[in-house]
């Protein structure tokens, strides 16, 4: 390839010819014959570029890479010849060569026009040489780009750079936009997509983050997960790293696009609010959550972060991850949230101000079969850490609840009920005691990829050759990013009044079979079903198991929920029923745990799991 100094200077020696062949034409033109110069008017021709040439170079017609020229850049080019040509007529007054023999009144205007043509027609023919539509279209890669924004334009021109991919059309749903084109592409409406994909062998879309949200993405995919297009996202240009090419950070749609909502930025006063400075445990460190929530914390600038859990490999992997993307100091502690001696060691010998108690057991079967030490874990552990932490003057304590505490109707969701209860009995006594502290639990849905998540599962079956094993056609569940889990919980604690259940908003609930179906299409297999018998995976309906819900709720009473300051956070009416029955329930519920009667445990927590 030519180097680029080489390609300056011959289109500085094309401008010199066509500037000077421009004045000639001029002539030629005024007078309706072949001009031949006398000495003076020869001087006058030669001048033209040598006047031009350092306008050219100083409003930078030179700089631009004639490949990737802006159509807006034809106005710099007609401000140089405008001045290039007024001073050239200058010079023709300053010689005193007007007039018939010098220059003719007309000549100037037709060198302006004449030159104007010249350089903007040059430039832009070179482009269209360097870039042809038509030789385009012989690309394998036809692509469509849903939304004709600052961010699909610059995708555009960044793919027409590559010389890979051909963009047959913008799909925008501004009707002022639809039938215009946009840098030689057709704006489109969406209505049209099917007929594109038929009519221009389309067999790629890149949706721009800016054109669509998530509720609209996730039909979008499901729309086109029939045809054989494949569908990738632009993220968000605030988001890109610096100095990388737009095209370069395309990524292909993963399980996160297809959670139907939209994340909110982080708002940083209520992250800084309660962590910055601060000594800060989190329980269940280990956790798909809880490692993610210490991840977050560790780049809030606390005092120092305790991370504790009973899975030791779990906790050193941990460790050495922390220390290596943050200088905050991390103590690890090994051990159960039930080991009061432990607990409360930890508290007063790190001076603990801020508890995250992410450590449960939430696999619904397996504490279905495991009541006891599920009840022993979830409940009596929570009533530990809750108490200790309000005797031990800890200043937020926030606990991880789920929407399976909502009317349970399974252990696991009865312990976490209990848990919300636990924590919202001590918020009452330190509010009774006047200590300012702050206990409340956060409650949301399904985090993509925790240990009771069914993504792994899935991901798992379809690295095995399927099937895919679904409960029931209908079943459906709320999601969440993990990352955006952490940083709302963050959040949540610092707009909590004390006492008080926040809510994460989740989005539109999602049909776990339609999951299934786009998990296979996103490994790039398809599903196999009755319509498509030679498909790769199938899909198996195997039955509600025990304690199983058809569809999750997150709150008891819709209209008890009112809004914070936190869009996607939302905040449960405080109930005002007494909690006195609590403690002789905690006390009854040892009994039964330390005689492990299985089926005690369960009745007692479905006794109390509703209040």
């Amino acid at each position: 390839m030519m180097p680029r100094r080489y390609k300056q200077l011959l289109l500085v020696i094309f401008d010199m010819i066509w500037l000077s062949a421009a004045v000639w034409l001029s002539y030629s033109l005024r007078l309706g014959r072949i001009f031949v110069p006398n000495t003076e008017q020869f001087l006058l021709i030669v001048s033209a570029p040598i006047i031009a040439l350092p306008i050219f170079i100083r409003l930078g017609l030179y700089r631009a890479v004639i490949r990737y020229l802006p159509d807006k850049a034809i106005w710099t080019m007609i401000q140089t010849v405008t001045i290039s040509v007024i001073l050239w007529v200058c010079l023709a007054f300053i010689t005193q060569m007007t007039g018939a023999e010098g220059v003719p009144r007309a000549v100037p205007f037709l060198y302006w026009v004449i030159s104007i043509a010249f350089i903007c027609g040059s430039r832009f023919a070179a482009r269209w040489v360097l870039w042809s539509p038509l030789g385009a279209r012989s690309l394998e890669r036809q692509c469509l780009i849903f939304g004709a924004g600052d961010a699909g334009r610059q995708l555009a021109n960044a793919l027409r750079s590559q010389n890979e991919v051909f963009v047959a059309g913008f799909i925008d749903d501004d009707p002022s936009l639809q039938g215009m084109d946009i840098l030689g592409i057709r704006v489109y409406p969406t209505n049209r997509i099917d007929d594109l994909i038929e009519n221009l062998g389309i067999n790629e879309m890149i949706v721009t983050t800016s054109a669509v949200g998530g509720t609209e993405r996730r039909r979008l995919i499901s729309r086109l997960k029939s045809r054989d297009v494949k569908v990738r996202i632009l993220p968000a240009i605030s988001d890109l790293t610096a100095g990388k090419y737009i095209v370069s950070n395309l990524r292909d749609i993963d399980i996160d696009d297809l959670l139907g909502r939209s994340p909110v930025p982080a708002d940083p006063a209520l992250l800084d609010k309660t962590v910055e400075g601060r000594v800060i445990l989190v329980t269940g460190a280990a956790g798909s959550i809880g490692s993610e929530l210490c991840r977050t914390i560790v780049k809030l600038a606390p005092a120092r972060l305790v991370v504790f859990d009973v899975n030791e490999h779990g906790i050193y992997q941990l460790h050495r991850e922390l220390n290596v993307i943050s200088d905050c100091e991390v103590v690890p502690v090994l051990g159960s949230i039930s080991d009061e001696a432990l607990i409360r060691k930890v508290l007063s010998s790190h001076e603990v101000e801020n508890v995250y108690h992410c450590a449960a057991y939430k696999h619904v079967p397996l504490v279905e079969e495991n009541a006891v030490e599920g009840a022993r874990n979830n409940v009596l552990g929570t009533e530990v850490l809750a108490r200790l932490s309000r005797e031990a003057g800890v200043r937020n304590f926030v606990l991880i609840s789920s929407d399976k505490a909502v009317r349970p109707s399974n252990v696991m969701g009865a312990t976490k009920r209990w848990a919300e209860l636990l924590v919202r009995q001590q918020g009452d006594m330190a509010r009774a005691a006047g200590t300012g502290q702050i206990f409340a639990s956060v409650r949301f849905g399904n985090v993509i990829g925790s240990s009771g998540s069914v993504v792994p599962l899935f991901r798992e079956q379809i690295a095995n050759g399927g099937p895919l094993t679904v409960t029931h056609d209908e079943m459906t569940r709320y999601f969440m990013s993990v990352r955006e889990a952490a940083e709302l919980i963050i959040q949540a604690g610092a707009l909590s009044h004390g006492g008080d259940i926040l809510l994460l908003e989740m989005g539109e609930a999602v049909r776990i079979r339609d999951l299934a179906e786009n998990m296979i299409l996103l490994a790039g297999l398809t599903v196999k079903d009755a319509q498509h018998p030679d498909g790769d995976i199938e899909i198996v309906t195997v039955g509600i198991r025990d304690g199983e819900k058809l569809h999750e709720e997150l709150f008891y009473d819709p209209q008890g929920v009112s809004a914070t300051r936190h869009p996607k956070i939302m905040q449960a009416k405080r109930r005002v029923n007494s909690l006195d029955h609590l403690s002789p329930a905690i006390a009854g519920l040892r009994e039964l745990i330390a005689a492990q009667d299985a089926e005690g445990v369960r009745k007692l927590l479905f006794e109390h799991a509703g209040l």
